[in-house]
C-alpha cells in the first residue's frame, strides 16, 4: 500500500496536485517534488487538493504555507482544495484557513 500518492494534472491555465493519502514528515519530499515541477511551468494557478488525505501534520501545514508564499512571489495563486473534516480541522485549529485561499471544489477555481 502507497501511504501518499500524488498526481499532477495542467490544462487551462491550471495546475493541479492532487494528493491521495498521508501527508507527513515521511512523506512530504513528494509532493514538495511534484510543487517545484509545476513551479516550473507558467500555470496561473496552482491547485492542491487535499480531498483524498486521510491525515495532515505540521510538516505539511509548512509545505502549504511555503507553497503559498513561492506562489505569490511569481505572481500566481495557490489555490487548496479543502480535505475531509479531520485534515479541515488542522487549517482551523492554526486559523490557516482563514489566510491560504480554500475552495470545496475544484469547480470553484477559474484561472485568473
Amino acid at each position: 500500500m502507497t501511504i501518499l500518492e500524488v498526481e499532477t494534472r495542467k490544462g487551462d491555465g491550471l495546475a493541479h496536485v492532487v494528493l491521495r493519502g498521508e501527508l507527513d514528515l515521511s512523506t512530504v519530499d513528494k509532493v514538495e517534488k511534484a510543487l517545484a515541477v509545476l513551479h516550473e511551468g507558467d500555470d496561473e494557478v496552482l491547485v492542491l487538493d487535499l480531498s483524498g488525505l486521510s491525515f495532515l501534520d505540521s510538516t505539511g501545514l509548512r509545505l502549504m504555507v511555503t507553497a503559498d508564499q513561492r506562489a505569490q512571489k511569481e505572481g500566481r495563486r495557490l489555490v487548496i482544495v479543502k480535505g475531509p473534516d479531520t485534515v479541515q480541522r488542522v487549517f482551523s485549529i492554526t486559523k490557516l484557513d482563514e489566510t491560504l485561499e480554500m475552495v470545496d471544489d475544484v469547480s470553484q477555481v477559474a484561472a485568473s
